[in-house]
């Protein structure tokens, strides 16, 4: 096994990552920036180096300061977590080409699926459904206009690139074309360095669904599905497993195509492939190859460390895990906490954490680094925390994350709780009828 990890992340995933190295016996180096010095991440490792100042492209985004961090510590291998370089096929081959071992995919495969119109054909290819739609990037007004034309508004227009909802645009009308094209383009190319988008048909009520997956030179397993519907502006607020909308015919297809084009394409590592459900139907979005921020709805049914796994496959080269290991019990909710005021049109909150009370209790979770005198800055994500319910059905998950909630106290900064509280109760939520456009359409606070 790995003798020492660096991890070039911070906040949640840092800590996540920590404890499943400690569990393994493996020595940790935290990096932070000079406002995270005092963050829990840094407190938990063994080790920890400051790589620069507090924004992200001169801290968690700096190769150079990583790749001399590594150095400095002799770390032999690197977790990414989530956001930041963890999507990075040129940090990943740095490393490759260093022989220092990347917890992730290899830099083949996420610029493979890195790149959203390629990852589309490779779907395709693949046996995978996908999305009507253009072949490739869209660069042509004139061709844009004509494709609409033949797939019928509404349409979506998605930067090739990115994701997170940046240059990203929905078109209900042939007249409001070209100027979301246009801003579609200039945001992709603010946020990605590439103007290049693709345009798909846009569903109106879809279920958003992804499939968890882990995969060894040896075999390639799925750890069933998620839930990730509740969303605001493209991002996820709660998510749960398993989905309420999947019968067990639908969900077998879909287990077997997932695993199948996974497989195919000799893919390594932890890995998440979306799609998109209505009426029935699935289709292919995209591939994120990394660890989900909602990975701890599959552990709390599935009795999985996926982290630990994820370390094993990248130490070994194969998954210990069969088909067959994979028995998931119950249902399990994650509500993602923000310092956010979702009254204020969720105005970021940051500030100085005041009293702090953490819940526990049977099959409850927290994953987090939040801690009484925690200071949330305004330079990073605004997630603070994520709580996690597991319950022996949707019905008791639901209760034991209400009863969660209540006993949760942060002060010092507004955050999503009374949000989340609304949204379980909510008479669409309780009956599973909704879709991804729900918190857009309606207010709900």
């Amino acid at each position: 096994m790995f003798k020492k990890i660096l991890i070039a992340n911070r906040g949640e995933i840092a800590v996540r990552v920590i404890r499943a190295c400690k569990e393994w016996g493996i020595s940790t180096v935290a990096v932070h920036s000079d406002v995270d010095r005092d963050s829990m991440h840094v407190k938990l490792a063994d080790e920890s180096v400051c790589i620069g100042s507090h924004q992200p492209v001169n801290s968690y985004l700096n190769i150079p300061a990583l790749l001399s961090a590594i150095d400095l510590t002799n770390a032999e291998a690197v977790h990414p977590g989530y956001g930041f370089l963890s999507e990075n096929a040129n940090f990943a081959k740095i490393l490759e080409d260093n022989n220092i071992k990347f917890i992730g995919a290899s830099s083949k495969h996420i610029e493979m699926m890195g790149d959203k119109i390629q990852a589309k054909k490779i779907a395709k290819e693949n046996g995978l459904p996908i999305i009507e739609g253009s072949e490739g990037g869209v660069k042509d007004i004139s061709e844009a206009k004509a494709l609409c034309k033949k797939i019928g508004f509404p349409v979506l227009i998605k930067a090739s690139g990115g994701g997170g909802g940046k240059g990203m645009k929905i078109v209900h009308k042939e007249n409001e074309f070209e100027t979301l094209f246009s801003t579609a383009k200039s945001e992709a190319m603010k946020y990605f360095g590439n103007n290049e988008v693709y345009i798909e048909k846009f569903f109106q009520n879809p279920r958003h669904i992804e499939v968890q997956i882990l995969a060894g030179k040896n075999r390639t397993i799925h750890l069933h599905e998620r839930d990730c519907s509740v969303q605001r502006r493209h991002q996820k607020l709660i998510e749960e497993t398993p989905s309420p909308v999947l019968n067990e015919e639908i969900r077998k297809d879909l287990f077997d195509k997932t695993v199948n084009m996974v497989r195919k394409i000799g893919y390594e590592g932890a890995g998440t492939v979306e799609f998109i459900y209505e009426d029935g139907k699935f289709y292919f979005l995209e591939m994120n190859t990394r660890v989900q921020v909602e990975h701890p709805v599959t552990e709390m049914v599935t009795g999985i460390d996926i982290i630990k796994e994820q370390i094993w496959i990248a130490f070994s080269g194969e998954t210990a895990l069969k088909q067959s290991d994979i028995m998931p019990r119950g249902h399990a909710i994650e509500c993602r906490i923000n310092a956010e005021d979702a009254s204020k049109n969720f105005q970021p909150s940051p500030g100085t954490i005041g009293m702090c009370h953490q819940p526990s209790g049977f099959r409850t979770r927290v994953d987090g680094a939040i801690f009484q005198g925690y200071k949330v800055t305004p330079y990073y994500d605004s997630m603070v925390c994520k709580l996690i319910c597991h319950g022996r059905n949707r019905k008791e998950a639901i209760q034991r994350m209400n009863r969660s909630l209540d006993e949760f106290v942060i002060e010092g900064i507004t955050t999503t709780i009374p949000l989340h509280k609304k949204l379980l109760n909510h008479k669409k939520f309780l009956e599973s009828d909704f879709n991804v456009s729900w918190l857009d359409k309606e207010k709900i606070i």
